[in-house]
């Protein structure tokens, strides 16, 4: 979940059980659409589908309650506008989502915090909210005795202080967190669903083990940026199996905070283009006038670029001054506002191009396009981002974390996540090394996206 607040500086289910719906006699179901490939995914017993309703009707309440889910919290620090804040607040307290106060069938039981800087709000919610926090994340899993005691981990590894490597990623402690985790589980002889917050981990090789151990002990992981689950504006979602000849995002703020969000805002677009996700060829991060020279020699579209622009809420510069309407490509403004434009060109296995434009000092949105085989306009979208302090794009990731939870399915495969991880660490490995092209064999990850939409609609 972007920290709305940083970003700003630096530029900066309830499962409802319902009757099944009846047909005419004579008619016959739709099929029903099932993600194909990704992670795999334990045999589970759904409940059966809710009744078909109007907005405006109230699903029938049901006959009973099963006891609540366990969780147990895994984090770096917890507070104010921290990501354990934002996410645990709302299994504490419930959250909005689709026009309803979601009560999530869950109880937060445990929690392990690392640092508790000035402003640590870990022990005024345990009191608060009746849990206790233990100081190993062994405990926490165990409730302080000898077995694992939870039916779901939650690990936000994000904020805190913690030193940085050679490329400038800050080394929160995700993989330790999660490894961790994994050693109860092979002692109980048993795991339970985990969500890792945002990246799995700087390193796409400890990412790749993270993956590969939730299909060992088969157990749903799902982890990575709220923007794939919030509202866009419009309400774009590409064709399954469509053809993508180029696609383009733009994006604000620092690195590898930041921009981790806008390559996995775009992977959640592109992923479902013909074939699904294949891996990565080459990557390269590009900075200065080298960025607008690479847009006039064809290495990134000037036509998504504008198309993208065209569904942001937030230009600067003289739309601020007089509040007069600006073609920033085409008048050259976009130059001029941003002062250390990055260009992210990341070429797939499959012929797809792909850019991510940071443009700081130009706008505040994160916008996507793409041009579609057969298709003479491109199509575009904005990644919607309400306000902090109560920031609701995260309660749109927040009802993936109780899906999960409830069903023991992850709604989407980790190995978006863990793609994005290393086409970040690769980009930046690019810019380490005075901005070559660097070709990426081993980003060789095969997944194939859920046919259905994921993304807050209501």
């Amino acid at each position: 979940m972007p920290d709305k607040k940083k970003t700003r500086k630096k530029t900066g289910t309830q499962d409802t059980v319902g009757a099944p719906v009846k047909r005419p006699r004579g008619s016959k179901a739709a099929p029903r659409s099932r993600p194909k490939g990704g992670t795999r995914r334990p045999r589970v017993t759904r409940p059966p589908a809710p009744a078909a309703r109007s907005k405006v009707d109230k699903p029938p309440a049901p006959s009973f309650r099963r006891a609540p889910l366990r969780l147990a919290v895994i984090a770096t620090v917890y507070r104010y506008l921290s990501h354990a804040q934002h996410f645990v607040d709302r299994f504490l307290v419930g959250y909005p989502y689709e026009g309803e106060w979601r009560r999530p069938n869950t109880k937060v039981v445990s929690l392990f915090v690392d640092q508790t800087p000035a402003g640590d709000q870990s022990a005024d919610r345990a009191h608060e909210f009746g849990f206790e926090v233990y100081p190993t994340v062994a405990q926490a899993l165990r409730c302080g005795g000898p077995e694992l005691a939870v039916d779901g981990i939650i690990i936000i590894g994000e904020h805190g202080d913690y030193k940085s490597n050679e490329l400038g990623q800050i080394l929160y402690p995700r993989y330790e967190m999660f490894k961790q985790c994994v050693e109860v589980f092979e002692a109980a002889g048993r795991s339970v669903p985990v969500y890792n917050d945002k990246h799995l981990s700087y390193s796409f090789e400890k990412a790749r083990e993270m993956v590969a151990d939730c299909h060992r002990l088969g157990f749903p992981l799902l982890a990575g940026s709220s923007l794939p689950v919030t509202w866009r504006l419009p309400d774009l979602e590409l064709p399954y199996g469509c053809e993508i000849e180029e696609a383009l995002m733009i994006g604000v703020g620092g690195s590898d905070a930041m921009d981790y969000h806008a390559l996995e805002a775009m992977q959640c677009m592109i992923e479902r283009r013909r074939g699904g996700e294949t891996g990565v060829a080459s990557v390269q991060l590009i900075e200065g006038k080298k960025v607008w020279r690479a847009g006039s020699e064809g290495r990134w579209s000037k036509r998504l670029l504008e198309a993208a622009l065209s569904r942001s809420d937030s230009p600067r510069g003289l739309t601020l001054e007089d509040g007069r309407t600006q073609d920033l490509l085409g008048s050259g403004e976009l130059m001029k506002l941003v002062e250390e434009p990055a260009a992210y060109l990341i070429e797939f296995r499959d012929g797809l191009r792909a850019t991510l434009l940071m443009i700081n000092g130009a706008v505040q949105d994160f916008c996507f396009a793409a041009k579609l085989k057969g298709q003479t306009d491109p199509v575009s979208c904005q990644f919607f981002l309400s306000p902090t302090p109560n920031v609701t794009y995260s309660a749109c990731l927040v009802a993936k974390i109780d899906e999960m939870l409830t069903t023991g399915v992850a709604p989407f495969p980790a190995e978006r996540t863990m793609i994005v991880n290393g086409i970040l660490e690769s980009c930046l490995r690019s810019k380490h090394g005075g901005h070559k092209k660097l070709k990426t064999p081993h980003l060789d990850v095969f997944y194939q996206a859920p046919r259905e939409s994921h993304h807050a609609q209501d």
